[in-house]
């Protein structure tokens, strides 16, 4: 209430001095035909001034500020996967039974252009995903997970998590698995059925995964080459992976 009533005071005030402005030009050249020209040509002027000012300038600072947002977003991505994203991109690839198949499109290099990205990306979109739980280590990844836990709940209060639909998704799927692991005090002498449950959970977070890593990496390479060259060193898809740069 107080923000609408000191707006309206203000708007009070122009509109006053705007009239006593007119009256001063009145007494001054005793000419009111001038005086109603130019108030009905600044009068015209007003729609004219509403469409630059709501259609293309408020558009103009909406889009930067999306960008803006959006990069805030690309650096908290960042921080995901230096935490845990890349280390479950890794336990879950290994585990991945067909990951010979598409290991090709996953292997990025520094040559790769915009086209390759858009080449790669609705495979990978499009590819069923498999994890076989028996070539992963539960208590491991339980532990990997439970120790990111606080770190994953506050990515999740993130407000500008809204810009990134499929961010949000994973975060929630990774989520899920922490808590479905880090529920069962045992996790090697698990049911077959338990473990065809935790294997889809497990699925969803690595379909996911691995679509938020490719855009990430497109990301760096296009605005941050440094990161991407260390990145992509790091490719959890390689098996040659190594943050020895190579002669």
């Amino acid at each position: 209430m107080r923000h609408r009533s000191w707006q309206m005071k203000l708007g009070v005030s122009l509109v006053v001095l705007s009239a006593l402005i007119y009256v001063v030009h009145y007494v001054i050249f005793h000419d009111v035909h001038h005086i109603f020209i130019y108030l009905l040509g600044d009068i015209a002027f007003v729609p004219i001034e509403v469409l630059l000012v709501t259609l293309i300038v408020h558009q103009l600072l909406a889009a930067r500020e999306r960008r803006a947002r959006l990069e805030k977003l690309n650096m908290v991505i960042g921080m995901f996967f230096s935490e845990v994203g890349t280390n479950l991109l890794a336990a879950f690839s290994d585990a991945d039974p067909g990951l010979d198949a598409i290991r090709s499109d996953l292997v990025i290099d520094a040559g790769w252009t915009h086209e390759d990205y858009e080449r790669v990306a609705p495979r990978l979109r499009a590819r069923e995903y498999a994890v076989d739980v028996a070539n992963l280590d539960l208590p491991e990844l339980r532990g990997l997970l439970a120790g990111h836990r606080d770190f994953l709940l506050r990515l999740l209060e993130n407000p500008n998590l809204l810009e990134h639909e499929l961010f949000t998704e994973l975060l929630q799927a990774v989520f899920h698995v922490t808590e479905e692991l880090v529920l069962r005090d045992n996790l090697v002498d698990v049911p077959e059925s338990d473990l065809r449950h935790i294997s889809g959970d497990l699925v969803r977070a690595y379909s996911r995964l691995v679509g938020v890593w490719l855009d990430y990496m497109r990301h760096l390479s296009d605005n941050y080459p440094y990161i991407f060259s260390l990145a992509m060193r790091m490719n959890p898809f390689d098996r040659d992976a190594s943050p020895v740069v190579a002669p």
